[in-house]
């Protein structure tokens, strides 16, 4: 078999819920004024002592259960995500021993809120290639954790949470085609500047704020417009595939603005588009994951439907995938 699909999803979030009334609290900003530029609600918050790999083991054994697998079934784990628990050790290596998978391969990815489109793209790649049978892919962000509070231009937007599917060999081929693209000229204009081998963290870093992403908004919001629509183009095309077979698009879920702007010159309907970002906002890597999860567990997406996966993000990164639902 050299086909490949996904068997199983699941996702989780944590229980704690900030609000838009919560951050008028804080902020100089409203509930109507966070909904109308965002679309979004609510984000789902990790707790002090819960980390990235506590959001993908949940995750994680969810996708196990409803595929009816052990931990022991999947050959590779990936973690996509910018807020590991760790520099070093990749975050996927904790996740695999909790789950009782100690031995099998596990790394991470690190490509923003490009993740998992980078990581559907390489699992399906390493399946059909026949060096594995079956992969769990996991997008999973603790955003909270590098958010800050006072700066309102990111404090509305980030949220938390982990999206886990499984991939595994098959004789017919989901996998349809991929575009995947970076930009690194710039990466100020999304990023965390403190902590790497560039800028280290000193007390003068800290005082300036340096733990916390920044982000400049019009720039992405140009940026991911553009982005979306050109690298679902050239997906489409590659996997000779025109609008009017989009079935379902699953955007990255960043900002309700891009993903209507995005899904208007798609020409996909409001319908066929999966959104969730009222109850998420921003939950980088983990967005499509989750509203995947959410959309298979709901029942809308039926076998032989054609999904369009699209996401952009730090890096300045971004990627599309044609996926034919088995």
């Amino acid at each position: 078999m050299n086909g490949v699909k996904i068997s199983a999803v699941g996702h989780y979030a944590p229980a704690a819920i900030l609000t838009n009334e919560d951050l008028e609290k804080t902020l100089d900003t409203s509930d109507e004024w966070i909904t109308t530029r965002t679309g979004m609600k609510r984000r789902h918050i990790a707790s002090e002592d819960q980390a990235t790999s506590d959001l993908c083991i949940a995750a994680a054994r969810n996708a196990l259960r409803n595929g009816k697998l052990a931990s022991s079934d999947i050959d590779c784990y990936i973690v996509a995500t910018s807020t590991p628990d760790y520099a070093f050790p990749a975050t996927a290596c904790i996740v695999a021993a909790q789950l009782d998978a100690v031995g099998k391969p596990a790394f991470d990815m690190e490509i923003a809120c490009s993740g998992f489109i980078y990581g559907l793209t390489l699992a399906s790649s390493l399946i059909r290639a026949g060096v594995y049978s079956r992969v769990m892919l996991i997008g999973a962000e603790s955003l909270s954790k590098i958010v800050d509070r006072s700066d309102r231009s990111t404090a509305i937007l980030f949220g938390d949470g982990a999206g886990a599917v499984v991939l595994e060999a098959a004789a017919e081929n989901s996998f349809l085609s991929s575009e995947l693209g970076a930009d690194g000229r710039r990466p100020e204009t999304l990023c965390l500047l403190g902590g790497g081998s560039r800028r280290p963290f000193t007390a003068e870093s800290l005082e300036a704020g340096e733990q916390y992403l920044r982000m400049e908004g019009r720039e992405i919001f140009k940026f991911a417009v553009t982005k979306m629509i050109e690298s679902t183009g050239i997906a489409l095309q590659r996997a000779n595939l025109k609008k009017s077979d989009v079935s379902w698009l699953i955007p990255h879920q960043a900002n309700k603005r891009i993903i209507d702007a995005a899904a208007k010159y798609l020409e996909v309907p409001e319908e066929r588009v999966i959104v969730n970002i009222e109850e998420y906002g921003n939950t980088s890597a983990a967005s499509i994951p989750i509203a995947l999860s959410e959309a298979v567990t709901a029942g809308k997406i039926k076998a032989g439907d054609i999904i369009v996966f699209v996401g952009f993000g730090g890096g300045l990164s971004w990627g599309a995938v044609t996926w034919k639902w088995a």
